[in-house]
């Protein structure tokens, strides 16, 4: 039983420092992988909605996610697809901000089970195959889709739907060899976790176990339910352990999985890289650029509510004054909403004026102005690129500054639409919630982009202060 307790322990060493490893160096890649492809997604559910090849989901701020949920992805027929799609995308890309967001990456956290969630959500749509005549429901009508925006679409816009399918498929591909990798590893885990918790247990009999095969098999079945709880029993896995204690070439199997287990020098040794903080400021450029489609949906709401409130004062009076201005030439008089503006910090309200014609402008050039620099490519995201780093924080700060502003007012503007009516004109309003809501999204990914920079530039000049220098 010597050779046993030492090769345990062996192990238990082996497993801990894989478990470091994957925890600091896999997982926090897996993340970064689940970013991209959130990003990706987004864009081109984006893409889809201005385009009006989905519906989309009415419910979508109003699911609350707990745990993981594969979307549905059974047949239906064409009329269906920009209503089921626009559901079955939301659903997918409201699962990739939530693990993103909430999903703990460790391993402790993501077993067998949980291994077998993400899998299995990972292949709600094939994008390594990405193709009109696939098999599955959800692919075969996300890319049919996708193929009707391309022909409605510039260039610009072709080549992000472009890009974006393609780094969907290679994070995917990076996230599915993590986690076929941490598959393996957790079964080992399962392994070990029988060798500490149950060959240590008072009641498990050493002497017995090491005279058989059987003699160990059944010492783990008698103690299993005491110790182990309602843990799945994975019959496979006991029997490999067992075969490590008692197979002729038990000597070769343990060998074989140390070596399985080790981790190579240059992954123990972990290195503190050069970070670039130029690329850390253009991710919250970037980042920040996602409002632009929004901000088009927008406009195309608050010209609709103007309309139907227009509508509303088409009297006789209303029409012969048209009349008189127009032929007398006198300017329209100009469209002000006196809307309120919230101060989370006073709890106070305060009166605002928002001029129509000024506000729709400006969102129509914001707009336009952000979607310059949203790929990297463009001449506009090259432009902000090459200037110092200082200039990029100054922009950043601006246009954060402005974009909290323009939300606040949106949530203003929005009430006043919806109390500015009664009866059944007011049904036709349309609501500005699921905008203002990506909006204020987009907002707190750049503040967390910038944060992260400011926060990786004081720590760094506290280290050189202090004399620390990176480890090479």
């Amino acid at each position: 039983m010597a050779d046993t307790n030492s090769f345990n322990e062996q192990l238990l060493a082996a497993l801990d420092a894989k478990t470091e490893w994957f925890d600091t160096q896999q997982l926090p890649k897996m993340l970064e992988n689940y970013r991209l492809l959130h990003t990706c997604v987004k864009n081109l559910y984006e893409v889809l909605e201005k385009k009006s090849k989905i519906i989309p989901d009415p419910y979508k701020h109003d699911n609350k996610i707990s745990d993981i949920v594969v979307p549905e992805d059974t047949q239906f027929t064409d009329q269906e697809r920009p209503m089921i799609m626009g559901t079955r995308f939301s659903n997918y890309e409201s699962m990739l901000d939530f693990i993103c967001t909430y999903f703990k990456f460790s391993v402790a956290h993501i077993d067998l089970d949980r291994i077998k969630k993400l899998v299995a959500l990972n292949s709600s749509f094939l994008w390594h195959d990405f193709s009109p005549n696939s098999a599955k429901p959800n692919t075969r009508g996300l890319a049919l889709l996708i193929f009707s925006a391309r022909q409605e679409s510039d260039p610009m816009t072709v080549s992000m739907i472009n890009d974006g399918i393609t780094k969907c498929a290679k994070a995917v591909s990076d996230i599915n060899s993590i986690l076929k990798d941490l598959t393996d590893f957790q079964k080992e885990l399962y392994k070990g976790a029988l060798r500490k918790d149950i060959f240590e247990h008072p009641d498990f009999d050493k002497a017995k176990a090491d005279q058989s095969a059987q003699d160990e098999m059944a010492q783990i079945r008698k103690l299993y339910p005491a110790v182990m709880g309602k843990a799945p029993f994975y019959s496979t896995l006991v029997e490999e352990l067992v075969s490590e204690d008692h197979a002729p070439d038990k000597e070769n199997r343990r060998q074989a999985l140390l070596a399985k287990l080790q981790v190579s020098e240059q992954h123990s040794v972990r290195k503190v890289e050069k970070v670039d903080t130029k690329e850390m400021l253009m991710e919250a450029v970037r980042t920040i650029s996602a409002i632009s489609p929004q901000l088009d949906q927008v406009v195309v709401k608050i010209q609709e509510n103007h309309d139907i409130i227009e509508n509303q004062h088409n009297t006789f009076w209303d029409k012969f004054k048209k009349v008189l201005r127009k032929a007398f030439n006198i300017p329209e008089p100009t469209v002000e909403y006196q809307v309120y503006i919230s101060d989370p910090v006073t709890q106070t309200e305060r009166p605002e004026k928002i001029n129509y014609t000024a506000f729709v402008n400006d969102l129509m050039h914001r707009s336009r102005f952000y979607s310059t620099f949203s790929i990297k490519s463009s001449p506009g995201y090259k432009k902000i690129e090459s200037g110092k780093i200082e200039a990029i924080v100054e922009f950043l700060n601006k246009q954060i500054s402005e974009c909290q502003k323009l939300h606040t007012q949106l949530i203003a503007l929005d009430n006043f639409f919806k109390n500015a009516l009664q009866g059944e004109p007011a049904q036709h309003i349309k609501g500005l919630k699921m905008e203002i809501t990506s909006i204020k999204n987009t907002i707190v990914k750049a503040n967390q982009r910038r944060a992260e920079y400011i926060s990786y530039v004081e720590e760094e000049a506290q280290m050189k202060k202090l004399g620390i220098k990176d480890v090479e």
